[in-house]
């Protein structure tokens, strides 16, 4: 009995810890530092199920509570409660007496007889830290659209749930920007909201009044399990706190049907695994490349719905050893030139069906076909992936210092 009391305590004082982290976000620095200031203002919030603080209040509820005037909601894709599924069309409707506009339905610009009243409009929504999501796009759209008509645009600032330090794969060619990639940055650009926010008002000269809450105690090698926080799964198939870190090593390759890739199983973006792979041959090949901050492990598993679903696939786990120096885009563009390297009859004939929506998707996720081509035209196409575009990180590494919030 004494043991399981002091289980129960231990569960409940490391609950309590993860409620009272050093980390503070943007939307407690907000309501310490300028709340006053909207007083006597209508605002909009774009917001959903992630927008809470660190007390896992809702910042609707801050703001209501705090006597400001919540005029309008907007919702981005998966809706304000975040149960709809990718790409379903969200409808609007009320949340507390309060118009909610949907900004992933019929509609994805905010329009004039949406903002009217406004006075500014505020931005609060946990991302991935992935330039393929559509949240960031929802923001950057706002922002042309409330430069257009003189409304201020308030973010508040969220952790990179990577972290601040990994910058990884391709730049965004204008030809494939889209809802799902809007701004030319590397796939990851190890910058918060609140950084690309600043980048994509400077560099695209969208001429938004802007204000950006910066976090407090957050540091760039913090992963979001670092900052001690509560999770809060931004889509469906975010589940976890971790699970940021797989999605660029895996996400990408989803996009081709070739493999599974956990969705539709319950490790979605950590696993990859067909009827056709040898286990144990591909995780020794991945992991004779020694690749920075990963390994792999031979894994079986059966998904419940998706590719391959009720079929026996076999392939690996990934597993992070170093979140810090692991270059996500790099072991996934491993991955995929392994699979044509071990398999090149499976691998060959699922591209030919991947040509068409798919391959859209493909490149519209890298943010170049190029990407595409070097997987179809090259026999061992791994490093040649790997190195594409090398110097044009660089030199984007030096340009995002001028937008960088310190966070050191």
């Amino acid at each position: 009995m004494m043991k399981l009391m002091l289980i129960r305590t231990l569960a409940i004082v490391i609950f309590s810890c993860s409620l009272c982290a050093d980390v503070f976000l943007g939307v407690d620095v907000f309501f310490e530092t300028a709340a006053l200031q909207f007083k006597d203002k209508k605002v909009g919030l774009i917001l959903n199920q992630t927008s809470v603080d660190t007390k896992m209040r809702s910042t609707l509820s801050r703001f209501q509570d705090a006597g400001i005037s919540v005029a309008a909601l907007f919702s981005p894709e998966h809706g304000l409660k975040g149960h709809q599924y990718a790409a379903e069309n969200v409808s609007d409707g009320k949340e507390a007496r309060i118009p909610v506009y949907s900004l992933h339905g019929d509609k994805r610009r905010p329009t004039k007889e949406m903002f009217d009243g406004l006075d500014a409009l505020v931005y609060d929504i946990q991302c991935t830290g992935v330039r393929a999501y559509t949240y960031q796009t929802t923001l950057y759209y706002a922002m042309e659209e409330a430069a257009k008509r003189g409304l201020e645009v308030i973010v508040l600032d969220r952790p990179n749930p990577i972290n601040g330090l990994v910058v990884d794969g391709p730049m965004l060619q204008d030809k494939w920007r889209s809802f799902i990639g809007y701004i030319n940055v590397p796939y990851c650009s190890g910058m918060t909201i609140g950084e690309l926010a600043r980048f994509f008002n400077a560099e695209y000269k969208v001429g938004c009044k802007l204000t950006v809450i910066p976090m407090k105690g957050w540091k760039r090698k913090m992963s979001y399990r670092d900052t001690g926080l509560a999770w809060i799964p931004p889509s469906p198939n975010v589940p976890e706190p971790d699970t940021p870190l797989f999605c660029p090593i895996t996400g990408i390759l989803g996009e081709l049907n070739l493999v599974n890739i956990g969705i539709g199983y319950t490790l979605p973006f950590k696993i990859v695994g067909a009827p056709w792979i040898d286990a144990n041959e591909f995780a020794a090949a991945l992991n004779a490349q020694k690749l920075p901050g990963v390994r792999f492990q031979p894994f079986h598993f059966r998904p419940f719905y998706g590719n391959f679903k009720g079929l026996d696939c076999k392939g690996v786990l990934i597993q992070i050893t170093d979140e810090t120096i692991f270059r996500p885009l790099s072991t996934q563009y491993m991955i995929i030139g392994l699979l044509k390297s071990l398999y090149p009859g499976e691998f060959n004939k699922r591209m030919e069906q991947a040509i068409g929506s798919r391959k859209d998707l493909f490149c519209k996720a890298n943010g170049t076909d190029a990407i595409y081509e070097i997987i179809r035209q090259e026999k061992f196409p791994a490093w040649k992936l790997i190195d594409f575009q090398k110097t044009e990180r660089e030199a984007f590494l030096e340009k995002r210092k001028l937008y960088l919030l310190g966070y050191e």
